[in-house]
């Protein structure tokens, strides 16, 4: 059976050339820039802004009020909740042009990006890893990391359903999801899915 058609909210702005997928739905008063790349399934919010430089997978859920500027890549999955923050120049200034210096971010399938974070440019965050709400991005997040605060910091793991594992922040260590009985393994401060 074929997906349903994309659903655009008429006071929505979408440029000429871009491409969304099927099944996507795009709300009240966002712009969608020519050049995006949007899959299928997605979802974007009241007030979102999407760059021309931008590539959205599949079934991404982008809340309201979350700009997604040029160099930002987000994998199927991803959640993006209100009002979080993309950045894409680490050291801005009003009257220095800095275009060519953008730095790329990478938020790989299934992560959750909690509302109010922030995520600084140059950065890749894991597959699932989950950000705190308000936390600070600003390094490398491991999959399945649970990261919370300002700077943000490594609290723990999560599953792929986004249930807290009882794991050690470091070292070895086996874990049941709770919700789902899905087993995960803590080998050399990394977590991962066993079975895969």
């Amino acid at each position: 059976m074929a997906a349903p058609p994309s659903t655009i909210h008429p006071s929505a702005i979408v440029d000429e050339g871009a491409r969304i997928g099927p099944g996507s739905r795009v709300w009240h008063f966002t712009h969608v820039c020519a050049q995006a790349r949007i899959g299928e399934g997605c979802s974007l919010g009241q007030n979102v802004f999407v760059g021309n430089d931008v590539v959205i997978g599949n079934n991404v859920k982008i809340q309201n009020n979350v700009s997604v500027y040029d160099a930002v890549t987000l994998e199927d999955d991803v959640f993006c909740g209100p009002s979080m923050v993309f950045t894409n120049v680490y050291n801005p200034r009003a009257a220095v042009m800095r275009k060519n210096e953008y730095r790329r971010t990478l938020i790989k399938r299934g992560a959750t990006l909690g509302a109010n974070c922030t995520v600084v440019c140059g950065v890749t965050v894991g597959e699932y890893a989950f950000i705190g709400a308000g936390a600070v991005v600003n390094r490398d997040v491991l999959p399945y990391a649970l990261m919370l605060g300002v700077p943000a910091r490594h609290a723990g793991w999560m599953s792929r359903h986004g249930e807290k594992l009882d794991l050690p922040l470091s070292g070895e260590g086996e874990a049941i999801c709770p919700h789902t009985g899905e087993r995960y393994a803590l080998r050399d401060g990394r977590c991962m899915r066993m079975g895969v």
